[in-house]
């Protein structure tokens, strides 16, 4: 069963038949944690790197921030029994879409405060895909913890 993720949003699973899946990730990122001891498995979809940059959307849409989204989503697995220490993490998106000229640079700068937020909450980055100019779709299977990606253009891998 897909349980889809959509832009500025965040589903959690603890349910074996559960796939979640994102699509359009553009400058947008794509996190999905996994505990494979209590097969617990996360995802979230943001837009954009800091929440104070609109802090009445922040607080209507906290999901819409890497800053504001990124710990709800661990806080929502942890309340399913995942544990920090078993987390697998795994990150995608943040391309230059419609943005040639490097001008705003979102794809970037939302990576760098992914980067950021784990650093400070010493977790690791297990395996990612990130910057060039495609678009992606992310799909978590709950039951095994697998991460497939489909690219624009170059189809679909295992993450």
């Amino acid at each position: 069963m897909n349980v889809t993720v959509g832009i500025a949003d965040m589903k959690v699973s603890d349910d074996p038949a559960a796939t979640l899946i994102t699509h359009s990730l553009g400058s947008c990122i794509g996190v999905a944690i996994y505990d494979p001891v209590a097969k617990v498995g996360g995802m979230v979809h943001y837009m954009l790197p800091e929440s104070k940059l609109d802090s009445n959307k922040a607080k209507n849409q906290p999901l819409m921030f890497a800053d504001t989204g990124i710990p709800l989503l661990f806080k929502a697995c942890y309340k399913l029994g995942a544990e920090k220490r078993r987390i697998i993490s795994k990150v995608a998106g943040g391309s230059q879409i419609m943005d040639s000229s490097g001008v705003f640079n979102i794809g970037k700068r939302n990576y760098a405060a992914l980067r950021k937020i784990f650093w400070r909450n010493n977790v690791l980055v297990d395996a990612e895909d990130v910057g060039g100019t495609s678009n992606r779709t992310m799909r978590l299977n709950i039951a095994t913890g697998e991460l497939a990606l489909k690219v624009s253009g170059k189809g679909e891998m295992m993450l």
